[in-house]
């Protein structure tokens, strides 16, 4: 049995009633620094010379006062005992991840021991947090605009039936805010395809720098086109924020010889603000309200109140 429990690949211990070390094989030898001889009739709790965890000793304690068995899994409990993978002079340690169960046996004698079983977890540990960095890497892909960074269409969509449905509900102001980078098309066939993403790029990352709150997002809507979804925001405080973005484009100053008159890159942005009511849909409203924008000269915002848009671009 001895030879078994020192070639097997698992830590195994053993500790009598009074946390007396009746077995200590190989595997926990290389891992504890600790060698047998020095570990054997000890108790367990001055072997180590770094603390044990305090989940580890209340589970033993358990396990020796009502001979009930315990598992200390990797999830909740890291790194019980201080174990290494490997011993190397003048290098700071990190602790192994440990698999721990203590089980309830009877020795030879018929007297009452506990049985520590241990086993490295780093390889799952690994695994898991690769399996899970994958992941939000998919999650993001699948939410984030490849080109510039930001939501995609698909975020956006799924975002924009939430933040309509809540502000139905709690009855509170909505902003959607449109915005066009004008005379795009100009600007892609005079400085090529490189040019224009890198100005996309641009101006996304500015627009997405004058948001600040948790509520707010910025989206690549299709192409050239933007739209920020705003709740909380009354129209006076929308129209200045239409201004901010609209200036903060201005101020990128990237040369447009083909946009007159301002001969660089300007936008257009259409809001559209109030509570939505019934079938409300101030995305609509807002692109029309982009649409009035650009007939009236572009690198200009137009804000309508929800409730009175229809009215408001009849004039």
């Amino acid at each position: 049995m001895e030879d078994i429990s020192n070639v097997i690949n698992l830590g195994l211990i053993v500790i009598d009633a009074d946390s007396q070390i009746l077995l200590w094989n190989n595997w926990i030898a290389k891992h504890s620094g600790i060698n047998e001889a020095d570990a054997l009739n000890r108790p367990l709790e001055q072997v180590f010379s770094e603390p044990m965890s305090p989940a580890f000793l209340s589970a033993l304690k358990n396990t020796l006062a009502h001979r009930l068995p315990v598992v200390l899994s990797t999830a909740l409990h890291r790194t019980p005992l201080p174990l290494y993978n490997a011993f190397e002079k003048n290098q700071q340690q990190t602790r192994m991840y440990q698999s721990i169960s203590i089980t309830p046996i009877q020795s030879r004698l018929d007297e009452s021991c506990s049985l520590i079983q241990v086993t490295d977890s780093s390889t799952s540990i690994k695994r898991e947090k690769m399996l899970r960095s994958h992941s939000e890497i998919l999650k993001k892909e699948a939410t984030t605009d490849s080109l510039t960074d930001i939501c995609n269409r698909r975020f956006f969509d799924a975002h924009y039936k939430m933040a309509v449905a809540d502000a139905k509900r709690q009855k509170h102001c909505l902003s959607i805010f449109m915005v066009d980078i004008d005379f795009f098309k100009a600007y892609n066939d005079y400085y090529g395809h490189i040019a224009g993403d890198n100005a996309i790029r641009l101006v996304a990352e500015t627009l997405k720098l004058q948001i600040s709150r948790a509520t707010d997002i910025v989206a690549r809507y299709g192409g050239e086109e933007f739209v920020l979804v705003m709740p909380y925001l009354p129209q006076k405080i929308a129209e200045q924020f239409a201004e901010k973005l609209r200036k903060a484009v201005f101020n990128l100053a990237i040369p447009h010889i083909n946009s007159n008159p301002f001969h660089q890159i300007t936008i257009s942005v259409g809001v559209c603000t109030g509570i939505p009511k019934n079938d409300d849909n101030p995305l609509n409203k807002a692109d029309a309200a982009l649409y009035q924008a650009k007939n009236k000269g572009r690198n200009q915002y137009i804000c309508v109140p929800l409730c009175e848009t229809e009215e408001y671009l009849e004039q």
